[in-house]
């Protein structure tokens, strides 16, 4: 069997010598085809790990509860007196807030906030603007980042409300440059800190801090959440002159006649952020349905928060994905089916060009299995080759789309043996016609025909 496999193959391939530039014309469907299904194949699987990566930096099983300022607009004193009854019946976003979430809702695993200051750092000479996080230790295990030197914060420091903080790869690069920073002091706004920590670098795109709506964590410095609250700003807690200053705001809006818009709220939320840990991604979702009961009861129904669920977020975006490049590689699947309907073209005119071939292989003894497969060989052959010059051409467009376009791309082996496999079915189905047709041939006939 395998001598008469080699045979055909030799007959087939002789054939396609002999008419190089027709089987090469033929062969570019199939090359083109094969060649595009990869690097659409090779775009999906560069998005989904884009969405992964995505999904790391969020956090799998995460939910985000963010504060919201509300605006509002309309008449100066409506507007006023709105703002005040909002201040009045809502305390804004507290730990307290946190801590019972943290309590109350089974399946939480940990929580911690966020409290963001727009500040500047300086050391040895060196000034950069720069945001100071207060934050507790629960927060770089939610957030998966690694300590590179150092340590995160311990419970004294936090009870405590010690001056130290937990610097990113960024910060220690502009300002500790060849130098070891644990142990040193930088100054952040009016306080000096101490850092304990470094954090290892966290590689983030700038597509990825743009669609998700998140920071360069590389270059922020991360203090406890009670130094942030003790020796910078509590936005629970009212100062006089705080006070002072709202009614002379007031004082001005009831002066101002007509219409007009109020502008933003002041924001009276304790904390930024509140990020909740849960034990498994399958209680996401009504974990956040109970933290947006919970929250609404104790912010006496005002709405002054967004519950935000990571992995919805992400699962839609990856369900997205899919079908544009289950688009994407049937659209490039055409160009297969093109390929395959040029390979039986041609194999249907080589066969009436050979006539006399089959005439004598058959006047020789050969049989109808024999002739049926040796114009099958050659229609696979024909596919085969272009799909391997279509597999090269395929990577290269690959690389090329991901130096010219900015989209990540991966080819892998799944996609070659796929694209290769259809090129080879293609071979086959369309090849069988010809090679059944050849087969029928009565070897008289053939023998006459020239």
């Amino acid at each position: 069997m395998l001598q008469i496999i080699l045979y055909n193959l030799d007959i087939a391939l002789d054939a396609i010598r002999q008419n190089a530039m027709r089987s090469f014309l033929t062969s570019l469907g199939i090359i083109f085809g094969v060649a595009s299904v990869i690097a659409m194949l090779a775009i999906g699987r560069g998005a989904q790990e884009e969405v992964l990566s995505q999904m790391k930096l969020l956090g799998t099983n995460n939910v985000i509860i963010e504060p919201v300022v509300q605006q509002v607009e309309g008449e100066v004193s409506n507007a006023s007196s709105l703002a005040e009854e909002q201040q009045k019946y809502s305390p804004g976003l507290t730990l307290s807030d946190m801590q019972s979430i943290k309590e109350q809702i089974p399946q939480v695993d940990n929580v911690s906030p966020e409290i963001i200051y727009e500040t500047s750092f300086i050391r040895g000479g060196r000034l950069r603007s720069g945001k100071l996080v207060g934050v507790n230790d629960h927060y770089f295990g939610i957030n998966n980042f690694e300590i590179a030197e150092g340590n995160v914060f311990k419970d004294v420091q936090l009870t405590n409300a010690d001056p130290v903080c937990v610097i990113g790869s960024g910060v220690k690069t502009r300002f500790f440059a060849g130098e070891d920073p644990v142990g040193q002091k930088i100054k952040a706004g009016n306080t000096w800190l101490t850092v304990i920590g470094v954090l290892k670098e966290r590689e983030m795109s700038t597509e990825n801090i743009q669609n998700l709506g998140i920071r360069n964590y590389n270059l922020d410095i991360y203090v406890p959440v009670t130094t942030a609250l003790l020796r910078y700003k509590n936005r629970a807690m009212v100062t006089g002159q705080e006070i002072q200053q709202a009614a002379a705001e007031r004082n001005n809006n009831n002066n101002n006649n007509g219409n007009s818009s109020a502008g933003s709220g002041n924001n009276y939320h304790q904390i930024d952020k509140m990020i909740v840990q849960v034990t498994d991604t399958r209680y996401s979702v009504p974990i956040a349905e109970i933290a947006r009961k919970m929250l609404q009861r104790r912010h006496n129904t005002v709405i002054d928060f967004e519950v935000i669920v990571p992995e919805l977020l992400l699962q839609q975006e990856r369900r997205t994905q899919e079908i544009f490049n289950i688009v994407l590689s049937s659209i490039a699947s055409i160009s297969l089916i093109v390929g395959g309907i040029g390979i039986m073209n041609i194999m249907l005119a080589s066969v009436v060009e050979r006539y006399r071939e089959i005439g004598v292989r058959r006047a020789v003894g050969a049989h109808e299995r024999d002739i049926q497969l040796q114009f099958l060989t050659e229609a696979l052959a024909i596919s085969i080759s272009g799909g391997i010059v279509g597999i090269i051409l395929g990577i290269a467009f690959s690389y090329l789309i991901e130096l010219t376009a900015g989209v990540a791309t991966i080819v892998t082996l799944s996609s070659i043996f796929i694209s290769f496999g259809v090129a080879m079915a293609i071979g086959v189905i369309f090849g069988f016609f010809p090679a059944q047709r050849a087969a029928e041939q009565d070897p008289v006939h053939a023998l006459r025909h020239e």
